[in-house]
């Protein structure tokens, strides 16, 4: 019988699996992607604008993204449920923080970051838990701090049965509309300022939504 935490587990241990095989596939990520780029420019300058501090990389699987925010001069720190993808994280970037845990329980200090990044890790979070996940990142930030978020796009869920390399994986894709999650960011305490859908014409399309948790 499955429980309502085999998804966390089965997406740890997926992510264990392909682990170094995806950190192959993402070292370069950026290189030829101006949006992606531009859209992280965006946040450090957010960041500073507030007084910079911590910044937390929520799912940040091997780490390139938040090497990239230290490059920007951002203070950025990442979390990842996958132990082995935070074991290449740390061998890649020796000079960046990175730490196992879960955006379903994150164990943050209230008010303690003056941002928070989670680029494609929503995406396996069940519709259930997304309220919760959203919670805990509202607590984590300080009033007026911004929250950025990169998902796929679309309505369906499918199961990824094989990953990086031809590994195998049990993980689900949730696929969501821009709209969907402006509610869930507004009915936790959030001001989403803009959206941006990213390759439009491809079979999966990515948005990015900016947001801020409200000042009050």
């Amino acid at each position: 019988m499955s429980t309502d935490h085999d998804w966390l587990t089965n997406t740890r241990a997926s992510y264990n699996t392909v682990a170094a095989n995806y950190a192959d596939r993402v070292r370069k990520a950026l290189t030829g992607q101006p949006y992606l780029r531009a859209a992280l420019a965006l946040f450090a300058d957010n960041v500073r604008e507030i007084g910079g501090g911590p910044v937390a990389d929520i799912g940040c699987g091997p780490g390139h993204i938040t090497a990239h925010l230290h490059t920007l001069g951002i203070d950025a720190f990442g979390i990842d449920i996958s132990p082995g993808m935070i074991e290449i994280a740390r061998r890649d970037h020796p000079d960046v923080r990175f730490e196992v845990g879960s955006m379903t329980d994150l164990d943050l200090p209230l008010a303690s970051l003056t941002g928070l990044l989670a680029w494609q890790s929503l995406i396996h979070i069940p519709d259930n838990e997304i309220p919760t996940v959203l919670r805990h990142f509202h607590r984590a930030l300080r009033p007026g701090a911004p929250l950025q978020l990169l998902f796929h796009t679309g309505t369906e869920s499918q199961l990824k049965t094989e990953g990086y390399g031809g590994h195998p994986m049990k993980v689900h894709i949730h696929r969501r509309q821009p709209d969907r999650i402006t509610t869930w960011l507004h009915n936790t305490g959030f001001d989403v300022e803009a959206q941006l859908l990213i390759n439009p014409k491809d079979q999966a399309p990515q948005s990015f939504l900016f947001a801020r948790r409200e000042s009050r």
